[in-house]
């Protein structure tokens, strides 16, 4: 709750930026800061979502050896899951081309 009271009060401080430039259209402060409050509790949730750490990382390749099945083809590998999964930093990556990184991933077994 902390943090949205912060993110509302964030979006509250452009009220006073805002507000001269609507006012030419007939709308009075109280509208503005309503609309601003409304503005952050639509968005707070989207840029939570955006902007958390909930999202899969993948490098892809065009073409390249699989690492299991040694075709040469499009070949990925996933460098970052957030449920306990980081290779970002990997000195020696592998690369899978889809079925074989199918295979992986659910040997991974990502709770």
């Amino acid at each position: 709750m902390l943090r949205f009271m912060l993110y509302a009060l964030r979006w509250q401080l452009s009220t006073p930026i805002l507000w001269p430039i609507v006012s030419r259209f007939g709308t009075d402060l109280w509208a503005v800061v309503l609309a601003n409050f409304i503005g952050s509790s639509i968005f707070f949730w989207v840029d939570r979502f955006i902007f958390s750490p909930r999202v899969q990382e993948w490098e892809l390749l065009r073409f390249g050896k699989c690492s299991d099945c040694g075709r040469y083809t499009a070949v990925r590998r996933l460098s970052y899951d957030p449920r306990g999964y980081d290779r970002r930093d990997d000195p020696n990556p592998e690369y899978r081309c889809k079925t074989c990184s199918a295979k992986k991933l659910a040997a991974l077994n990502l709770k």
